[in-house]
């Protein structure tokens, strides 16, 4: 019976932290080490919110970020009801490129091209100039 007396007690410590600490040791001291000089600084609890709203929307802002990073996954939905339709490769499809469009796109492919080329010119000098020019020459 002794020792469910002290359980008890000592149970009682633990479910209420917040009671004073009672003793009748006249030595027996205590220390708080959370309010001593060097202890970290404890959060409110409006700012213990902020930071989950905050880190929520970091989740949040990844989820979208992978979404444009992979537009190659599949999307996945949760709702039953949800579809969608490609209107741009559909039988019915206007064609979307009429025929200045068309070149204009051919002369900017063709552009690009030529950009390319240039680009591999400064990203390889080690290789050969080549010419067509007989009477090119160079030091």
């Amino acid at each position: 019976l002794e020792e469910a007396a002290m359980l008890k007690k000592y149970a009682t410590f633990h479910l209420n932290p917040e009671q004073p600490v009672v003793s009748s040791d006249p030595t027996a001291s205590g220390r708080n080490f959370f309010m001593r000089q060097s202890a970290p600084e404890q959060e409110s609890a409006e700012d213990t919110e902020e930071r989950a709203k905050i880190l929520e929307e970091v989740a949040l802002l990844k989820k979208y970020a992978e979404f444009h990073l992979h537009p190659e996954e599949p999307v996945v939905s949760s709702d039953s009801t949800s579809c969608g339709r490609n209107y741009f490769s559909r039988l019915s499809a206007d064609e979307y490129l009429d025929a200045e469009e068309d070149k204009e796109c051919d002369k900017i492919l063709e552009e690009a091209a030529m950009l390319q080329k240039y680009a591999e010119f400064h990203l390889h000098h080690e290789k050969p100039v080549v010419s067509l020019d007989p009477i090119a020459c160079g030091r």
